[in-house]
């Protein structure tokens, strides 16, 4: 039985290819969808599944070898290795943040004060996490959470994040 890794791919997308699967299979082995352990398709069968060229899923699974997050035994084929839980909290981390940065720059050159963005991070918030899709138990921002802690005044880092330029721009564009 092959395992099917739910990964896509955009041809419209302006990310390289093998970026865009790299991305999304470190995410998933990261996220713990992808247990240690789990068996990857073959270079050949992935790049298949995914109508991309065999040296694409080469150059993806020799990336995240060398990053650690895979391991490849001659004849046995490729396997996710063992993340530590600091590693996963890492990337988890740097996910989240690059999000905003991203949001944060949108909202830079549509011409936001980064008051403005502080208020909006604080409406967005309150709205997911009424949804019932934020925190755990559905605990209001600001609740004795220690993950929550402080989301209703200052929110550390969002104004150094909401001036760092853009590569290659202002940040004010």
């Amino acid at each position: 039985m092959q395992l099917h890794i739910p990964i896509q791919i955009s041809p419209d997308n302006p990310e390289p290819l093998y970026h865009q699967i790299q991305v999304q299979l470190k995410e998933l082995i990261l996220s713990g969808h992808l247990p240690e352990g789990t068996l990857l398709p073959s270079i050949r069968e992935f790049a298949k599944d995914l109508s991309c060229s065999v040296i694409t899923i080469r150059r993806v699974y020799q990336d995240l070898e060398n990053e650690g997050i895979l391991r490849t035994r001659q004849g046995t084929g490729t396997f996710v290795a063992k993340v530590g839980t600091v590693t996963r909290e890492q990337y988890r981390k740097e996910a989240v943040v690059e999000a905003m940065k991203d949001a944060l720059r949108s909202g830079l050159r549509v011409g936001c004060t980064i008051e403005e963005l502080k208020q909006l991070f604080e409406e967005a918030l309150l709205e997911i996490t009424n949804e019932g899709q934020g925190t755990p138990g559905n605990r209001q921002p600001g609740t004795d959470n220690p993950e929550n802690k402080g989301l209703n005044t200052e929110v550390p880092g969002l104004a150094e994040a909401a001036v760092e330029p853009e590569e290659g721009g202002s940040g004010n564009e």
